[in-house]
């Protein structure tokens, strides 16, 4: 009958030979992010552009949709629809603004 031994006696303490293999692989793992260029986090400014177009494309919307919503509920055709919608892009350049004030680094 084959023993279900790993190697390890459980009592916590840990095996040098694998700790070698995980600091091995840690070192590889790291050296392929190097190499392949994955280890970078996105720029600050790309990160800045994305929230300019969030809010280009929510703003509006979100507007457009809470006006529609009023409107459906209120019986007021087109009115509110364009109002909240208005609003949005008032909303949605007033956050562009702030984000184009701080600084991309």
């Amino acid at each position: 009958m084959a023993s279900n031994n790993s190697g390890q006696d459980g009592n916590g303490k840990s095996d040098a030979r694998l700790d070698s293999l995980d600091m091995q692989l840690k070192a590889a793992r790291k050296a392929e992010a190097v190499r392949t260029g994955t280890d970078q986090v996105p720029a600050k400014g790309m990160r800045q552009g994305n929230r300019v177009l969030t809010e280009l494309i929510a703003g509006p919307a979100g507007g457009a949709l809470i006006g529609w919503l009023f409107d459906r509920l209120f019986n007021t055709s087109p009115a509110l629809l364009l109002v909240c919608m208005f609003l949005g892009i008032a909303v949605a350049f007033r956050n562009i603004i702030k984000i184009s004030n701080e600084r991309p680094e």
